[in-house]
């Protein structure tokens, strides 16, 4: 079977609690939280977010694969920022879309976002934090408590000088990922380094209504350039969640009980997805997403892919969207210790979906550094589209890819 080259807007709010050498109650916390505790603006700034920064890659990689975990990079910068002051907290506000939000406010609505979404029991959802501190170092306790109290961080000392310390921490990754992420760091750690805060979440879900593998046919994915290559189409007819927004197709696929579901985008005849994406706001999706509805006949056909991105930096990304002085050594994360900045944010996610369902994980690490009966409706994805997993509890986005072009 010919390589497939996949290019996605899956926009993931993925967060569930189960950290490696965490000592907090898990079933204390959902017990604790619903999501009555999640404000609404911590949502909208998240998916704002999402937008914002896939648009950015979107542009620096246009017409090859893209794909992100959203709520994985919210969740490290949102660890970071608890310990930004001054100008620096100003500048990561605006680019994470938290302007005019109380910190209790965004730690309070983190928590109980995780806790709500390790309580869904029909798909594998877990997200995984944890800090990584050089030993030796002195980082401020209320920092670090925040961060063990809110994001259930793990948080260990390691001598960073040594080999193997960027095994222990990939190996922490590995575990938090069920092996589909398995190596962020290179070794030897420079020495200039002193924390590492990172953010794991790993997914996997069945479709409530699986495909036929039988049903399954190679078919031609037709790129924006004019190639036709083969691909494996997942072909379904019947009822399906299905509308239409400005001559824009949209189809839902649920997983499990279906709180959490694919959304798949295809756009209009004649428009170009990276057009497409360049249109796309917190508004315009929610549009999107409440268009749907069921219908009795949908012709459904969508190809198998396996995608991975990355490790990508996302420094100039974040800098545009006005957090520059948070990189450089002027950044106050005096709410750390004196002297550090971000030096580098970098961030990985695989996917893979087929009959089954799908499975996903996302990695990100920021490295601080001291200084009727009609005829049927019709989904066939056969040229460039969008889709995204949500879960419509809270309309959190899981994860957002575009595909738009099979090798």
């Amino acid at each position: 079977m010919k390589k497939r080259v996949l290019c996605f807007f899956i926009c993931v709010v993925l967060a569930a609690s189960l950290i490696a050498g965490c000592d907090m109650d898990v079933k204390n916390l959902v017990s604790s939280y619903d999501t009555k505790k999640i404000d609404k603006s911590i949502i909208e700034g998240n998916t704002q977010f999402a937008f914002d920064i896939f648009k950015l890659l979107n542009e620096e990689d246009s017409g090859k694969n893209v794909f992100i975990s959203p709520l994985s990079i919210s969740s490290a910068l949102a660890m970071t920022y608890n310990g930004a002051g001054t100008t620096t907290k100003d500048g990561m506000a605006k680019a994470l879309r938290y302007e005019g939000i109380e910190m209790e406010d965004l730690n309070t609505s983190f928590r109980g976002l995780t806790a709500y979404l390790n309580s869904i029991k029909d798909v594998r959802l877990n997200v995984a934090n944890s800090i990584w501190i050089k030993e030796g170092e002195e980082i401020q306790q209320e920092f670090l408590s925040t961060n063990k109290k809110v994001f259930s961080a793990h948080i260990e000392e390691l001598d960073f000088s040594k080999a193997d310390s960027a095994d222990k921490i990939n190996k922490w990754i590995s575990n938090a990922t069920k092996g589909k992420i398995d190596k962020m760091l290179e070794p030897p750690i420079p020495s200039d380094v002193i924390m590492y805060l990172i953010n794991a979440i790993y997914f996997k879900g069945q479709w409530r209504e699986k495909f036929n593998p039988k049903m399954t046919q190679t078919s031609k994915f037709h790129t924006e350039d004019g190639r036709s290559e083969d691909v494996e189409m997942m072909y379904r007819n019947g009822k399906a969640e299905f509308g239409t927004v400005e001559g824009n197709k949209v189809v839902r696929l649920p997983y499990g009980k279906g709180k959490i579901a694919m959304y798949c985008v295809l756009p209009d005849e004649g428009v170009k997805i990276d057009d497409f994406i360049k249109s796309l706001n917190a508004g315009k999706w929610n549009v999107i997403r409440n268009s749907v509805s069921e219908m009795e006949e949908v012709i459904l056909k969508i190809p198998k892919f396996k995608m991975e991105y990355g490790i990508k930096e996302l420094n100039e990304s974040l800098k545009a969207l006005g957090m520059e002085e948070a990189f450089n050594n002027s950044a106050d994360f005096s709410g750390i210790g004196e002297g550090v900045y971000i030096s580098s944010v970098i961030h990985k996610a695989v996917i893979e979906v087929n009959e089954e369902g799908s499975e996903a994980a996302g990695v990100t690490v920021v490295e601080m550094t001291k200084s009727a009966a009609p005829e049927p409706m019709q989904f066939i994805a056969d040229r460039p589209f969008l889709f995204v997993i949500a879960d419509d509890e809270t309309g959190s986005i899981l994860f957002m890819g575009k595909m738009c072009d099979v090798n």
